[in-house]
C-alpha cells in the first residue's frame, strides 16, 4: 500500500453528485436573487429596471408609487408625529433670512422638515448643506411631509451615509473616489484640473450637494432620480464624473478658478437653454404630426360617418319594415287578445245572469212564501177585526132597531093623524119627488162616472204595482213590507181613532137631532091644534073666510120647525150640519105633504059645513 504526501485525497465524486450540488447552488442563488429583487406592494425591481432601461424614465402618473416601493418607506406616522411635536429646531429659526422663498407654505414645509431631521440627528442641526439638498424633495413632496421626510432621510442613509466622516469637512473620501474615477476614464480633465489647482470640491462637491437640483431641470432631475433610487448608491458619483466628462470641452477652455465656477453657472444655462429648445422643437413637430394626423382621422372620419350613414340607412329602413311587421303583428295579437277578453268577458256575464237569474227566483220564492204568511196573518188579523165589528155593528143595530121602531110608531101616529091634511099637497109632492129624482139620477150617474174613473185608476195602479214587484230586489220587497205593515197598522189606529171620532160625531148629531125632533114635534103639535081649532070653528061658522089667517098660520108654522133647525144647526159642525140640512130636507118634504093632507082636510070640513048651511034654508022653504 503506497502513501502519498501532500493533499489529503478526497473519495472521488461522480457525475452525478457534481451536477446535483451545480443545480442546487444555482437555485440558492436564484431564490436569494428572486428575494433580493422582490419589492413591496408586489412590484420586482429587475423587471423596473429592464423598464427603465427602455424608456428612460418612469411613468410620471406612478414615479411616486415606484419611488415608495424601491425605497421601501415604512411610514411610521408615529415617529414622525413625534419628531414634529418637538417644533421647530433652534437651528433653523431664521431659515427664511439665508434663503428666502416666495411660498410660505413651501417654506414651513421645509422649516419643519429640517427641524425633524434636526430632532431625528442633533448632527443635521449643524449641517450647512442639508436645506439645499432636502429642498427638491420638500418641493416635489409638500403635500405628504412624512414621505419627504422618509425618502431624506433614505437618501442620507443609503446614499449619503460616509459623507460624514470628515465633518464638518467636506468628505474627502467620497470626493478622492470621485477623483479617482475621473482619473480613470478621463485622465487629460484631471490633469487639467490638477494644473489649475481645480479640486473636487469645485468641481465635484457642489454637484452633491445640490443633488444636481441647481444644473437640470425639473424632469431632467426626475429622470435622474428614477435611476439613483434603481441603482447602487456609487450610481451618484458616477454620476457627478459623467456630468464633467459630459462637460470637458468648456472646462478644458477655461484657465482661473473663478471662470471654472462661471463655466459651472453657464454650462448649466446652456444645457437648461438646449433643454427649453430641444423640447420647443420637439413639440412643434409633435404639433405637426399632430396636425396631420388630425387631418387624416378626419378624412377617415368623414368617409367612415358616409359610410355609417349610408349603414344606418339601410339600417333604418330594415328597422322600419320590421317595425310594421312587428305593429301587424302585434295589433293581430291584440286584436284576437281583445277577441278572447270580450269572449271571456260575455262568458262571464252570462254567467252572472244566470247565476243573478237564480237567486232573484229563489228571493222572490222566498218573498213570496213570506208574503202569503204575511197575507195569512193579515187576513187572520182582518177576521178578528169584523168579528169585533160586526159584534159592535149588531149592538149598534139592536139601538137603531129600538130607535127605529119607535120612531116608526111615531110616523103612523103622524101619519094617521095628517093623512087627510096630506092630500091637498099632493100635486106639489110628486112635482118636487120629480126634481128630486132628476137630481138623483144625475148624482148617481156621476158617482157611476166617478166610481168607473176611479176603478181604472185602482187598476193602472194595480198594474204599476204589479210591474214594479217584479223588478225590486228582496231588500226593496222586505222594506216594503214592513213600510206596508207599518202603515196598515198606522191606518189600523187611524181608522179605530175616526171610528171613535165619527161615532162621537154621530152620537153628537144624533142628540141635535133628537132636540131638533122634539122641537118639531112641538111645531106639528101647535100647528095641529091650530089647525083642529080652526077647522072646529070653521065648522061652527061656515060663512067667515079665515084663508088669510090659515095662509099665514101656515107660513108662520112651516117657518118655526126650519129656524129652530137653522138655529140649532148654526151651534152644530159642518159634518153635524150637513146632516141636518138632510133631515130638514126630509122634514119639509113630510111638512109639505101634511100641508096637503091639512088642506084636503079642510076642503071636506068646508064642504060639509056649506051642506050643513044649505039644509036650514031647505028645511025653512
Amino acid at each position: 500500500m503506497k502513501v502519498t504526501s501532500g493533499r489529503v485525497q478526497q473519495p472521488a465524486k461522480s457525475r452525478e453528485s457534481k451536477m446535483q450540488t451545480r443545480i442546487l447552488k444555482q437555485d440558492l442563488t436564484g431564490d436569494f436573487e428572486s428575494k433580493k429583487n422582490e419589492l413591496p406592494d408586489g412590484l420586482n425591481k429587475k423587471r423596473l429596471q429592464i423598464l427603465l432601461k427602455g424608456y428612460g424614465e418612469y411613468p410620471t402618473k406612478y414615479r411616486m408609487f415606484i419611488w415608495r416601493s424601491l425605497l421601501q418607506l415604512p411610514e411610521n406616522h408615529t415617529a414622525f408625529s413625534t419628531l414634529i411635536d418637538k417644533g421647530t429646531h433652534v437651528a433653523f429659526l431664521n431659515l427664511q433670512k439665508k434663503y428666502p422663498i416666495k411660498s410660505r407654505k413651501l417654506l414651513r414645509v421645509l422649516q419643519r422638515t429640517l427641524s425633524a431631521l434636526a430632532h431625528w440627528s442633533v448632527i443635521f442641526s449643524d449641517t450647512p448643506y442639508l436645506p439645499l439638498l432636502a429642498f427638491p424633495f420638500v418641493k416635489l413632496f409638500q403635500n405628504n411631509q412624512l414621505i419627504c421626510f422618509e425618502v431624506i432621510a433614505t437618501l442620507i442613509i443609503n446614499w449619503c451615509q460616509h459623507w460624514f466622516e470628515y465633518f464638518p469637512n467636506p468628505p474627502i473620501n467620497i470626493l478622492s473616489m470621485i477623483e479617482n474615477v475621473l482619473a480613470f476614464h478621463d485622465e487629460e480633465l484631471l490633469q487639467h484640473f490638477i494644473d489649475h489647482d481645480i479640486t473636487s470640491q469645485l468641481y465635484a462637491w457642489p454637484l452633491l450637494e445640490t443633488v444636481f437640483s441647481e444644473v437640470l431641470t425639473r424632469e431632467e432631475w426626475l429622470k435622474l432620480f428614477d435611476n439613483i433610487f434603481s441603482n447602487h448608491p456609487s450610481f451618484l458619483l458616477m454620476t457627478v464624473v459623467a456630468y464633467n466628462i459630459c462637460s470637458r470641452t468648456p472646462l478644458l477652455s477655461c484657465n482661473l478658478k473663478d471662470d471654472f465656477e462661471t463655466v459651472e453657472d453657464m454650462q448649466a444655462k446652456v444645457d437648461q437653454q438646449r433643454v427649453e429648445d430641444e423640447a420647443w422643437y420637439q413639440k412643434q413637430e409633435l404639433l405637426r404630426k399632430a396636425e396631420e394626423t388630425r387631418r387624416e382621422m378626419l378624412l377617415q372620419e368623414e368617409e367612415k360617418m358616409i359610410q355609417q350613414r349610408q349603414r344606418l340607412a339601410a339600417v333604418k329602413r330594415e328597422l322600419k319594415v320590421k317595425e310594421m311587421h312587428l305593429q301587424d303583428a302585434a295589433r293581430r295579437r291584440f286584436l284576437k287578445l281583445q277577441q278572447d277578453q270580450q269572449e271571456m268577458e260575455l262568458r262571464r256575464l252570462d254567467d252572472e245572469i244566470g247565476r243573478k237569474v237564480y237567486m232573484r227566483d229563489r228571493e222572490i220564492a222566498a218573498t213570496a212564501r213570506d208574503l202569503e204568511m204575511r197575507q195569512l196573518e193579515l187576513e187572520s188579523q182582518k177576521r178578528l177585526y169584523e168579528k169585533n165589528l160586526t159584534e159592535n155593528q149588531e149592538a149598534v143595530a139592536k139601538e137603531m132597531r129600538a130607535d127605529a121602531d119607535a120612531y116608526r110608531r111615531k110616523v103612523d101616529l103622524e101619519e094617521h093623524m095628517f093623512h087627510k091634511l096630506t092630500e091637498a099637497g099632493e100635486t106639489r109632492s110628486q112635482k118636487t119627488q120629480k126634481v128630486i129624482k132628476e137630481n138623483l139620477a144625475k148624482a148617481e150617474q156621476a158617482c157611476l162616472n166617478t166610481d168607473w174613473q176611479i176603478q181604472s185608476l185602482h187598476k193602472q195602479k194595480c198594474d204599476d204595482l204589479q210591474r214594479n214587484k217584479c223588478y225590486q230586489e228582496v231588500a226593496k220587497l222586505l222594506r216594503e213590507n214592513r213600510r206596508k205593515e207599518i202603515e196598515i197598522i198606522n191606518a189600523m189606529v187611524e181608522e179605530e181613532a175616526k171610528k171613535w171620532k165619527e161615532a162621537e160625531g154621530k152620537e153628537f148629531r144624533l142628540r141635535s137631532a133628537k132636540k131638533a125632533s122634539a122641537l118639531s114635534d112641538a111645531s106639528r103639535k101647535w100647528f095641529l091644534e091650530q089647525e083642529i081649532n080652526a077647522a072646529v070653528e070653521h065648522a061652527e061658522n061656515p060663512c067667515h073666510k079665515e084663508e088669510p089667517r090659515f095662509q099665514n098660520e101656515q107660513e108662520d108654522s112651516s117657518c118655526l120647525p126650519r129656524t129652530s133647525q137653522l138655529n140649532d144647526s148654526s151651534e152644530m159642525d159642518p159634518s153635524t150640519q150637513i146632516s141636518l140640512n138632510r133631515r130638514a130636507v126630509e122634514w119639509d118634504t113630510t111638512g109639505q105633504n101634511l100641508i096637503k093632507k091639512v088642506r084636503n082636510l079642510r076642503q071636506r070640513l068646508t064642504a060639509r059645513a056649506r051642506h050643513r048651511c044649505q039644509t036650514p034654508h031647505l028645511l025653512a022653504a
